[in-house]
């Protein structure tokens, strides 16, 4: 009898039985499996969440609150009487969790899908009427200030102050673009003599007419008749497992801001993000205006080595093998876009491509391989500055990490040489004890943590042996993890360089460094604040209680809280940095503290460590008076500071100016941004190191530091 539930329990979840399990065009009703993944989610969450807590009246209001938020975070769509229906109905919301009833969800998301489309109608109807720039209102902004519309007039009127808006951040945006032209093309930018490259100015080419005011304003109306038309139609392609992750997650985000409910395609990118690999052909995509674009190829991929595909080309079709079917895929979501492009290492892939050049529409046929992600792993070079006594210069390392990623796969099957970070930082660090450098830099800015066994494994690179980090349960159980290996590779001068999208395991590891007074903290104020251990626990494997091919996704569920050693969590307060070096991050609402329903900050006891004193009091005053000054005198520094200044009087205001001179005349420093600059960001990968301004102080950092361990 036990065995004939589970052979049904299984075809239920798999979708046989009681609906289909597979790829949705759009969302349609709840199906059987999602009554059981629900179930088993908040079975989960009352056992494993930290807080123990169970969806209580409180609980269930932070899941309606969350569920609306993401859907209409600007309260453009809803009407207060949709919220007000809704909220009738939120006191049943733990009872209806507890049984796996969705059927609210589906309510929330077809009220949704309704009121989008009667947005853009109205939308498009605003763009083709006349717009008065010289008129002086003002757009709120801050959520907190708005209420949802009453009626259609009055969302009509919000609707046509935010239209205005964004036409007025197009124009912006073509300012931008003229000026960075200017900069391109001007005798100046060709004739620099310090450029790695040169722009050829050519007077006799031949150059487009300038548009007109009203051509642009006309372009800013169909760029922005097809971005709405575009979200409406992204909308409408959500499907069921859209719907259950965002439905699940507004709970599971009521307890904490980083537990949640991962559906099958999003575990799956969450195991490649991970591994740093993936079989396919090896290029980032995008959606625009109904097509799929390459923003990027990967070096190495399959698509680089063969060498038809280009940025900026659009695919319009998709076929399989070498005479399989050419399937439109022109409007199609782009996660279902990317699935049929994804495939076996080996197998064939045809696409349909519109060149970016203008050229014909041409087939591509690309054989599909293993994508080694590159671009997201350690990655160190060598810098020269500064002078020693003997004349020659000091040899600095920098080590990007843009993630502490591991294949954990790989890792628990027993696989010896799996993805690690710690194996790639080794090996780096091999290289510049090779090359005989002075210092090491590591750069963790923009590092949202991954493997905690990583984090403690890599800080072991650095200190001799004893305790990382320290883990508490739910239970209030302590338990310390040590970096278990004696000796460190790397004894010389180190400095971390964070921001405050520096999380989790590299908070592990700043404050590690910090604790052993092994290294300096360099960087924005603080950093990001995440002081809490996830785990992934696999729906299909607890539903029938043995491994399951099973793909019903994961639990993202914070079980634990972690310390440092000295007994300080990171949670909220973040790593302090000992010197900071000004950044417009620092003062950005994306730190832990800035997030919805964050645990709280607090302390538990020390653990016995020795400390390095390779940084004390006096090191870092006089560092950072050094730094102070440098910056100071630094026409770059003193650049991003007024761009700062600018930012922060803008964050505090809760309205905007929809009058054109004004809004323009306050956003003038703005316009001061190299545009190719953000190009060249985009395009390059996230482990690249350039030695830009910022990177300059640090060095400059690290030759003071090597003079003060020096004397």
């Amino acid at each position: 009898m036990k065995r004939n539930l589970f052979s049904f329990l299984a075809l239920v979840l798999a979708g046989v039985v009681g609906g289909s399990g597979g790829s949705y065009a759009e969302v349609t009703e709840p199906v059987a499996r999602d009554k059981y993944i629900t179930m088993t989610v908040t079975a989960l969450m009352k056992r494993e969440h930290i807080s123990k807590r169970s969806i209580d009246e409180e609980m269930s209001q932070r899941t309606l609150d969350n569920m609306l938020k993401m859907l209409d975070p600007q309260k453009v769509y809803f009407y207060q009487s949709d919220v007000d229906a809704l909220r009738a109905q939120q006191s049943r919301l733990g009872e209806m969790f507890r049984s796996g009833e969705i059927k609210i969800a589906y309510v929330i998301f077809k009220t949704f899908l309704a009121r989008v489309d009667e947005r853009v109608a109205t939308i498009q109807e605003l763009l083709h009427m006349p717009v008065d720039f010289t008129v002086e209102e003002e757009l709120v902004t801050d959520r907190d200030l708005l209420t949802y519309p009453k009626n259609s007039a009055e969302a009509r009127e919000r609707l046509r102050k935010r239209v205005k808006y964004e036409l007025l951040l197009l124009q912006m945006d073509e300012m931008r673009d003229e000026k960075a032209a200017e900069k391109k093309t001007s005798p100046e930018a060709a004739t620099d003599s310090n450029a790695t490259t040169t722009t050829e100015v050519t007077p006799n080419a031949k150059e487009e007419p300038e548009k007109t005011p009203e051509e642009k304003h006309q372009e800013g109306i169909e760029k922005l008749a097809k971005r709405y038309s575009g979200f409406a139609k992204r909308m409408h392609q959500m499907d069921n497992d859209d719907l259950l992750e965002m439905y699940l997650t507004a709970m599971t985000t009521g307890f904490d801001p980083h537990t949640s409910y991962m559906a099958p395609r999003t575990l799956e990118n969450f195991d490649i993000a991970m591994r740093l690999e993936l079989e396919g052909i090896g290029a980032s995509l995008t959606s625009e205006d109904g097509y799929v674009v390459v923003k990027r190829l990967v070096p190495g991929g399959a698509a680089e080595k063969e060498g038809s595909l280009k940025v900026d080309d659009k695919i319009s079709g998709v076929g399989q093998d070498t005479e399989g079917p050419m399937e439109d895929v022109v409007d199609m979501k782009l996660d279902d876009v990317v699935k049929k492009i994804r495939g076996k290492r080996g197998t064939v892939v045809r696409l349909e491509v519109i060149p970016n050049d203008g050229g014909p529409k041409k087939i591509v046929q690309i054989t599909r391989s293993k994508i080694e992600l590159k671009d997201s792993e350690a990655k160190g070079e060598i810098f020269e500055a500064g002078k020693k006594a003997d004349g020659t210069p000091y040899k600095i390392g920098v080590i990007n990490l843009p993630s502490f990623y591991m294949d954990m796969q790989a890792a628990r099957i027993g696989f010896g040489e799996y993805k690690s970070t710690t194996r790639d930082v080794r090996r780096i660090l091999e290289n510049f004890l090779q090359n005989g450098v002075d210092a090491v830099i590591l750069d963790l800015r923009t590092n949202g943590g991954g493997s905690l066994p990583e984090s403690i494994n890599l800080t072991g690179l650095f200190i001799d042996s004893g305790v990382v980090v320290q883990v508490k349960d739910a239970y209030g159980k302590v338990s310390p993890y040590d970096d278990t290996e004696a000796g460190a590779l790397w004894k010389g001068p180190l400095v971390v360089v964070i921001n405050k999208l520096s999380a989790s395991a590299s908070e592990i590891l700043a404050g590690a460094i910090q604790d052993y007074k092994r290294g300096l903290i360099v960087g924005d104020a603080t950093t990001h604040g995440k002081g809490t251990v996830q785990t992934l626990i696999d729906i299909g494997n607890v539903l029938l209680q043995a491994n399951s091919s099973l793909k019903l996704g994961a639990l993202k569920v914070t079980m634990q809280q972690f310390y440092r050693p000295l007994g300080d969590s990171t949670q909220n307060r973040g790593v302090e940095s000992d010197i900071e070096i000004p950044a417009i991050t620092t003062y950005m609402d994306i730190g832990e503290a800035d997030l919805d329903f964050a645990m709280p900050f607090d302390k538990i006891a020390p653990q016995p460590i020795q400390s390095t004193n390779l940084v004390n009091d006096a090191i870092v005053t006089q560092l950072r008076e050094k730094s102070q000054q440098r910056i100071a005198q630094s026409e770059d520094f003193q650049k991003l500071i007024k761009k700062i200044n600018f930012y922060r009087q803008q964050k505090d205001r809760k309205s905007v100016t929809l009058h054109a001179e004004r809004f323009l005349s306050e956003r003038a420093d703005m316009l001061d941004e190299e545009e190719e600059n953000l190009e060249k960001q985009e395009l390059q990968g996230a482990n690249e190191i350039e030695r830009d301004f910022y990177l300059d102080e640090v060095i400059n950092i690290t030759l003071d530091y090597i003079g003060a361990l020096a004397k």
